[in-house]
């Protein structure tokens, strides 16, 4: 009797190889392209120093994508495509094939299937968020919500390119912030400290770990009404919630204090100026599901002056340094209050966060 084939060693670290699902076409001519071009917005064309043509078709996707919707975009990918598709970190799809002829056939199938082609250049491209109520044990909203009722109404400036520069939006169910630096960030903003169930921690809770876990150590050790417990000093207390995953008695989130805040201005690049960190603008926006009208309003508005006032290929808060924070309040008509003064010194007042040399 044959010896059972030895079962290959799963590796639990670092990226999956990627080369096992990639166009022919890309992995002949990997690190050996000549030039790309954009024919259209949502289209990619890679040409290569042998010659060979590859094109790219972007499709925006709700990112909680079911067992339907993976059958349909996968038809049409089987159908008309090459069966070659990746998914983008903002949750688009992204289809290659060697030949022109077929880029048109792709972009009507998916328009007619209401999926949406665009997100590349100068364009809001689809929104990076956490993962919301469906999955997360932590969220004050729900931004797979705030993501979809928002690009509806952003569907033009996802399929068209007028945008000053690329605008990457971002949405986080909580102030950990899951969706990280954006040009626009909507994040949950909870306002009171958690209520504790002291009934309940002894039972739930590994209190040490509790304590552990906050960033600015306003939780520790207690005996309440005989009982092994935790208490939260307020006055340290940054509402962020960090506490409530390891310890659901820990309640932060409320139907009237956990509010949405927007941010704006940060980036991670390196293109024309250093990556920066998004500043507050907005705080104590209704979190008011399933449309959150008052948080789109804002961002819309953001926007809106964004594409009138900055110049060529200006990132948000390349925008925003130039014309300054108190003409940047003026144009949106948003208010300035004392909240947004960042008075908090828990960390460095200034972070080297650029890959840029300096002698």
């Amino acid at each position: 009797m044959a010896e059972a084939p030895k079962m290959r060693t799963p590796i639990e670290s670092g990226c999956p190889d990627a080369f096992q699902y990639m166009h022919p076409l890309m992995i002949k001519n990997y690190g050996n392209w000549a030039y790309h071009d954009r024919p259209r917005p949502g289209v990619l064309h890679h040409v290569a120093k042998s010659g060979d043509e590859i094109w790219t078709v972007r499709v925006g996707t709700q990112r909680q994508l079911g067992p339907y919707e993976i059958g349909l975009l996968c038809d049409i990918i089987d159908k008309l495509g090459e069966g070659y598709v990746r998914f983008t970190i903002r949750s688009n799809m992204e289809i290659m094939v060697s030949s022109a002829e077929k880029v048109g056939p792709l972009i009507k199938a998916f328009e007619e299937a209401g999926y949406p082609v665009g997100g590349t250049g100068n364009s809001v491209t689809m929104i990076s968020h956490t993962q919301g109520w469906l999955h997360c044990d932590i969220p004050g909203t729900d931004a797979s919500g705030v993501v979809k009722a928002l690009m509806d109404d952003l569907h033009e400036e996802f399929i068209k390119e007028d945008m000053p520069n690329r605008v990457h939006i971002t949405t986080s169910c909580c102030q950990i912030n899951c969706g990280g630096q954006g040009d626009i960030a909507i994040n949950v903003q909870h306002t009171k400290p958690p209520k504790i169930n002291h009934d309940l921690v002894a039972n739930v809770c590994e209190r040490p770990s509790v304590v552990a876990r906050c960033p600015v150590a306003a939780i520790r050790p207690a005996i309440v009404n005989g009982k092994p417990s935790l208490e939260v000093d307020e006055k340290k207390c940054i509402c962020c919630g960090a506490c409530f995953p390891p310890c659901p008695p820990m309640q932060i989130n409320d139907p009237e204090h956990s509010k949405l805040a927007i941010w704006v201005g940060g980036k991670n690049s390196n293109a024309r100026s250093k990556p920066m960190f998004h500043k507050l603008v907005a705080a104590g926006v209704p979190n008011n599901p399933p449309r959150w009208p008052e948080a789109g309003a804002i961002v819309k508005k953001i926007l809106r002056v964004y594409k009138e006032d900055a110049k060529d290929w200006e990132r948000v808060g390349d925008w925003v340094d130039r014309i300054g924070w108190p003409r940047f309040f003026e144009l949106t008509d948003l208010p300035f209050t004392k909240f947004h003064i960042d008075n908090w010194r828990g960390s460095r007042a200034s972070l080297n966060a650029s890959a840029h040399i300096r002698f």
